[in-house]
């Protein structure tokens, strides 16, 4: 993996952005591998912790930062299009500063180094847009290093014996693909469908 301090969010950004334009209104009710969201409760979490993560790079504490991820159920607002798309261009934007991952800073009410939150915003952004391409039945192919900065960050936390972010790791043979293991590692089964 390369150096966390430098990666750049903003191809992953786009990634999801493009997959985030793909979904349709009748999709918004789906299923999603997170077992208390549907579709449109994925989006709105996409689009608070774009949020939440632009001003844990800016160290812009408030609210956005000060919010446990579980806090409440997020939704849509009529204008997500719009506004998803504008929220990840603006993480990836924050993230390019270098004073981003110097210090600590704060997300999800979690104080942190700020190389970590970084790790952590590539993280969130390649499970989260895989659990959204495959609600949705898209083709998914992330930045390669945001997906190697997310494997790193989730298998690091796995070696510490502690539970991925999103639950308990999923045995994934050690010779399939670096998405199928990190996706394992976050607490999710490689096979699920809707």
């Amino acid at each position: 993996m390369s150096d966390p301090t430098t990666l750049d969010l903003g191809p992953q950004a786009l990634v999801v952005a493009r997959l985030a334009e793909g979904v349709t209104d009748a999709q918004l009710g789906g299923a999603t591998p997170c077992p208390r969201y549907a579709v449109r409760h994925l989006l709105g979490h996409l689009a608070g912790l774009s949020v939440a993560f632009r001003d844990a790079a800016r160290k812009d504490f408030g609210p956005t930062t000060d919010t446990r991820p579980d806090a409440a159920l997020p939704d849509l607002g009529p204008g997500w299009r719009a506004e998803l798309p504008k929220a990840l261009e603006e993480l990836a934007d924050a993230w390019r500063d270098p004073a981003a991952t110097s210090g600590t800073t704060r997300a999800g009410s979690v104080d942190l180094p700020g190389a970590v939150a970084l790790a952590v915003a590539a993280d969130e952004l390649v499970v989260h847009g895989w659990d959204l391409a495959r609600a949705t039945g898209q083709e998914y192919v992330p930045d390669p290093a945001a997906l190697g900065a997310a494997h790193a960050f989730l298998l690091q936390v796995a070696q510490g014996g502690g539970e991925g972010p999103f639950g308990p790791p999923v045995p994934v043979p050690d010779d399939a693909p670096l998405l199928d293991r990190a996706v394992g590692l976050s607490g999710r089964d490689p096979h699920w469908t809707p």
